[in-house]
């Protein structure tokens, strides 16, 4: 049974293949489909479709948003973006100002730490949208941590000494946008909202009056009673399913495009459905 990947991550945000390696190791890993989705970017979509006309293999466009929850934050993935999403670049604007302020911030905290580092070196270091993994190369290069690992742990991470917080759109703002692009929109990693069943329920059902239209089921972290129950929750909602392995290369050494950490599979079935419902709509796949 052919497998596929709905949430990955390349170096137009913050993975470390490029778009055009992605969808080559997609290929080559036997993957049916994968699809890119980048944080709050798009600039990676144009040379995905391009590798997987390449290397023939199925690329879906997507994105993935930040927005805010009671956990305090929670991501929508957006598949199938179409070419100039206005609406959406216009929402990366917000986003991506308020990610240079945020990394001059950090970069402000590691200096009072002591440590050598500017804005043009990290600037050096990316080649998409800046973020804390280029942060972190800068840091390795300096010898001041020994792995990009290390880096979130000691300083970029939640708990780290120069953490700050990133700017995220409302729930209602996400999701409006996705739907006036045409996008597919599905909450990402359930698991990591930390909610307990009942009020993870009561959550994803404000959201599908907001518009969402599917839950990421398959996902690398879910155990399988995580897995069935979401499964069990997006049946009950009459939601779609996706899943994925959320895969960025070296800034996730374990998790691997596809299998996740090993036993991941996302049968090409769910993204059958997922384009079944689309041409129901009237929605392009």
């Amino acid at each position: 049974m052919l497998g596929v990947d709905l949430h990955t991550h390349s170096t137009a945000s913050d993975g470390t293949l490029s778009p055009r390696d992605l969808v080559r190791l997609a290929k080559d890993s036997g993957l049916a489909a994968v699809a890119l989705t980048d944080h709050d970017t798009v600039s990676g979509l144009d040379e995905a479709l391009a590798a997987g006309r390449e290397f023939g293999i199925e690329v879906v466009p997507g994105c993935e948003l930040s927005v805010t929850s009671p956990a305090g934050w929670m991501h929508i993935v957006g598949l199938w973006i179409g070419p100039n999403p206005r609406h959406l670049l216009e929402a990366f604007e917000f986003i991506h100002e308020s990610r240079s302020k945020r990394n001059l911030q950090i970069i402000e905290k590691l200096r009072a730490l002591g440590i050598d580092i500017d804005y043009d070196q990290v600037r050096a270091a990316a080649r998409g949208v800046i973020g804390r993994p280029h942060i972190s190369r800068v840091l390795m290069d300096k010898g001041v941590v020994s792995s990009i690992g290390e880096a979130f742990e000691q300083y970029l991470g939640s708990k780290g000494k120069a953490y700050v917080p990133k700017a995220k759109l409302s729930p209602q703002q996400a999701l409006s946008v996705l739907a006036r692009e045409g996008a597919t929109s599905i909450l990402a990693h359930p698991y990591l909202l930390n909610l307990d069943p009942e009020r993870t329920e009561a959550l994803v059902r404000e959201l599908k009056a907001l518009g969402l239209e599917g839950i990421e089921a398959y996902y690398t972290e879910h155990s399988p009673g995580q897995t069935a129950m979401y499964l069990d929750l997006a049946k009950r909602l009459g939601l779609l399913v996706s899943g994925g392995s959320d895969f960025h290369g070296e800034v996730k050494p374990n998790t691997y495009l596809g299998t996740g950490k090993g036993d991941l599979f996302v049968p090409y079935e769910v993204l059958e459905r997922l384009k079944a419902r689309r041409r129901e709509q009237g929605r392009w796949t």
